[in-house]
């Protein structure tokens, strides 16, 4: 007999054949069955079901006889244990029942029972019944298999698709940028300044139900868009250096506006936030909150629309602090660096009144991380020579059609 037992080695004259586990306490009833099986498959035996649930975890054999008698663990409760296990629901349970345990058939079906055989087992039989159940377990198998590589592939095409969005976000961004004071190191620093305080504010009452892990990301992502809408500005208002007429500036707050309506047309290209799956749907939403009210501030003194408090949205909390720390301390062509610990005093005096309270309580918490991200996307003399390169092309010395 080429059978084996169930800690054995697997006869090298059966490997590639689809392979059995026969559960039976009768040492009898496993000797038969294996003589009936050994021409056709790779059959391994044990009476004890510890064993055979650790076996079946393990070698994941194509198909399982299980007496419903089998002690330790009897067949029912086994069957069950196959099934609630992800490693094993899979497997095909054949019942090997006595003629007496028929009324029980409906039980051992609902219980995830593929048929049962009952005894005096008839070799003829048995062979026909496990042929067309392993033809089934052959044509689920390939149907699982592919599935999984269709997973990978959908998950393959996300990253890509996930990638090429974050590389449109940040050249739209960085467009807006060229015509700014800003640099392009100004949407690296805040968006993860942003993905920083969101972090942060995870587990905290009033930010915890709307902070999940995905739109983290997605304010991670959308962050540099925050002021997209100066692209709608005129050069003479982006690049002046001195004070604002108060025509210019009711000018230049209209970027917010003209940012969020940028966005309105994308979604609507995009057939809405409906088209995209799970969290990423609300990408649109969550990145026109962010820069429609970014200007917004606390005591309801900000622009476009003077909200105020809890009625500012949590994207556009975060988004005021990051953006004011990182104009604080960055250099531009018409102004010096303001250091850390002035910024942080000036954004400590803002609390309550310009930014949300408790992402200010972060911000001072975070105080190392804030200034390890400044130092890493620091502005180099280069970039704001790139700046001042810019407006003396466009309008001459800086300030000068002021």
């Amino acid at each position: 007999m080429h059978s084996t037992n169930i800690q054995a080695e697997r006869s090298e004259g059966h490997l590639g054949r689809d392979s059995i586990l026969v559960v039976d306490v009768d040492p009898g009833n496993l000797a038969r069955i294996s003589g009936m099986l050994d021409a056709n498959y790779r059959v391994f035996v044990t009476p004890i079901a510890a064993d055979a649930l650790e076996f079946a975890v393990r070698e994941q054999p194509d198909l399982i006889l299980l007496d419903i008698l089998t002690p330790g663990n009897h067949g029912y409760a086994l069957c069950r244990q196959l099934k609630d296990n992800p490693l094993t629901k899979h497997i095909p349970v054949v019942f090997l029942a006595g003629r007496t345990d028929l009324e029980h058939e409906e039980t051992w079906l609902q219980m995830g029972a593929a048929d049962y055989v009952t005894h005096p087992i008839r070799p003829g039989i048995l062979l026909l019944r496990l042929h067309a159940h392993m033809a089934q377990a052959t044509v689920s198998r390939a149907i699982r298999q592919s599935n999984d590589i269709l997973k990978v592939e959908v998950a393959n095409r996300t990253r890509q698709l996930l990638a090429m969005q974050d590389i449109t976000i940040l050249a739209m961004a960085s467009l807006s940028e060229t015509r700014d004071s800003d640099t392009g190191n100004h949407l690296l620093r805040t968006q993860n300044y942003v993905r920083l305080l969101a972090q942060h504010m995870q587990d905290k009452p009033g930010y915890a139900d709307f902070l999940s892990d995905e739109v983290v990301n997605i304010l991670h992502r959308c962050a540099p868009l925050h002021d997209i809408g100066k692209v709608g500005i005129p050069d003479r208002i982006l690049l002046k250096a001195g004070r604002y007429t108060e025509e210019e500036y009711e000018q230049m707050k209209r970027h917010p506006a003209l940012g969020r309506d940028a966005l309105s047309g994308a979604q609507r290209l995009a057939g809405g936030s409906d088209q995209l799956p799970g969290a990423q749907g609300h990408f649109f939403e969550i990145a026109k909150d962010l820069v429609y009210a970014h200007h917004e501030k606390w005591d309801g003194t900000g622009y476009p629309e003077g909200l105020k408090g809890c009625d500012i949205p949590v994207p556009a909390r975060l988004m005021a602090v990051a953006d004011v720390y990182d104009a604080l301390i960055s250099p531009r062509v018409y102004k010096p660096a303001m250091t850390h610990a002035k910024a942080k005093q000036i954004i400590l005096q803002g609390r309550g009144t310009f930014f949300a309270p408790e992402i200010v309580d972060a911000f001072m918490d975070l105080d190392a991380e804030f200034q390890q991200i400044a130092r890493r996307f620091a502005d180099t003399d280069g970039d704001l020579a790139v700046k001042a390169d810019f407006a003396l092309s466009a309008f001459g010395p800086v300030g000068s059609f002021m």
